[in-house]
């Protein structure tokens, strides 16, 4: 479990009292600080991952505060709280290099949320200057691992892909391994040498995300301490992964449009361009011919992304893969953790290939994570198992539901319901978004809101 380290400063004791108990969970460490005239040691001393400002205290600016704190971390995720929240200075907090701003009072939610975002951001930071100072990542296309025939139209042409420089569109549901085929292609290409440079479109501001693309110039914006290059320049000669690309903003957008014209870049805050060498690989959970539809993606953009087009089917749609996926987690997990290989149970293995699998194979792989973290005697049976894996048929089902007050059990039955519905309607209507919405008489956006639901 990686610990990240949570610096909350502000001058009231209470805030800070209310702060460490909303964080309370193993996988924060929480630092209180109510003289902030101390941040530079507290920094060097504590190294926060994220860092949670109050915007006005009585000795010192919050802002000043926050300008300190990026001279000596300028990668350092900084929410800005505070009690007076106006859009301007929420404008003016980001726009001087804020991450994001909590208005007070926010709920234990809205705070988790906001600092899992950021502790996130800086995760990928320090994965994304690491991976600069390798410039080289190597991996094993043998690692896919799936013969279905459903997966054998996404393996077999990857060869054949992975040979032009023509960019790559993957699409699939979340869990289905959108970035391990990326890195296949990277590794099955000529450009396997060079740096595969991997970044979420979806966890960062745009104006960050911006920053990680192109670069900046010292000084082009508050906490700008040095220049930076951005990934598609240092990542020349490799392959740039661009995940959740359907979740870029529209202005940022209409940017990587012009960049993959003219293969030139222009760092924010500079005057001249510099050309790029990167080929391209995007990957989206969302229909992105819906989204062009709806206004909500450029079709400019989308064409240049989509010249070689690999879906990734559901874990459902190959439930010949179950056994041998599951197996093989189990099995890596369990020399990571010098334990002997689990034995499954037939009756477990009829619950595990019974199951939907909505979080696809990463949720298959989460199983076989608990399973060997809490494995007692080697053998796996359906008392083993997550109840909701155990119910999945109807008759379990209706057992596990009578012990819950009836509008749990209410709700729980309707989405279920709703769950079975929306996968024989997207079955019946191959895939195909649009189709199902007229069928079900409901907007697309109410099918893009299910399959959401329905992944997480």
């Amino acid at each position: 479990m990686i610990v990240r380290h949570v610096l909350v400063i502000d001058d009231e004791p209470d805030m800070l009292e209310n702060c460490r108990r909303l964080l309370r969970r193993p996988d924060l460490e929480v630092r209180t600080l109510q003289d902030a005239t101390k941040i530079r040691e507290v920094i060097a001393e504590f190294g926060p991952d994220v860092l949670l400002l109050d915007l006005r205290m009585p000795e010192v600016d919050g802002m000043q505060v926050m300008a300190t704190a990026l001279a000596d971390d300028p990668f350092l995720p900084v929410v800005i709280m505070t009690g007076y929240a106006t859009v301007a200075s929420a404008v003016s907090a980001i726009r001087d290099g804020a991450f994001d701003y909590l208005a007070k009072p926010f709920s234990r939610e809205q705070l988790l949320v906001t600092v899992e975002r950021a502790a996130k951001y800086r995760g990928l930071e320090l994965e994304n200057r690491e991976l600069r100072e390798q410039m080289s990542v190597t991996d094993d296309p043998h690692r896919i691992i799936g013969d279905s025939p459903a997966m054998r139209r996404v393996l077999d042409p990857l060869p054949q892909v992975a040979a032009t420089s023509a960019n790559v569109l993957i699409t699939g549901a979340s869990g289905t391994g959108k970035e391990l085929v990326a890195r296949t292609v990277h590794s099955l290409s000529d450009r396997s040498s060079g740096p595969f440079v991997p970044i979420d479109c979806a966890s960062l501001p745009e104006h960050l995300l911006e920053s990680e693309l192109f670069g900046h110039e010292r000084g082009a914006f508050t906490g700008a301490v040095a220049q930076k290059t951005g990934l598609m320049v240092s990542g020349s000669g490799g392959t740039l992964f661009l995940d959740e690309i359907g979740e870029m903003g529209a202005g940022l957008q209409a940017k990587l449009l012009r960049v993959l014209e003219e293969r030139m870049v222009r760092p924010v805050g500079s005057t001249s361009e510099l050309p790029i060498d990167v080929r391209i690989v995007a990957a989206t959970n969302l229909d992105l011919e819906d989204a062009v539809e709806d206004g909500d993606f450029r079709a400019d953009l989308f064409y240049r992304l989509n010249v070689v087009r690999l879906e990734l089917p559901p874990l459902r749609h190959r439930p010949e893969d179950i056994a041998v996926l599951l197996t093989h987690f189990l099995d890596q997990i369990a020399r990571g953790s010098d334990k002997d290989a689990l034995r499954i149970s037939p009756e477990a293995w009829e619950a595990i290939e019974r199951y939907a699998w909505p979080g696809n194979v990463r949720e298959l792989r989460n199983l076989a994570q608990r399973l060997v973290a809490f494995d007692g005697d080697g053998r796996v049976t359906t008392s083993d198992l997550p109840a909701h894996i155990r119910a999945s048929d109807s008759v379990e089902a209706e057992a596990a539901a009578v012990d819950l007050p009836y509008a749990e059990a209410r709700e729980a039955a309707l989405g279920s319901f709703r769950r079975s519905y929306l996968r024989s309607l997207l079955d019946q209507s191959q895939g195909n978004v649009s189709k199902a919405a007229r069928v079900a008489g409901v907007s697309r956006r109410t099918i893009h809101r299910w399959m959401k639901e329905d992944e997480e």
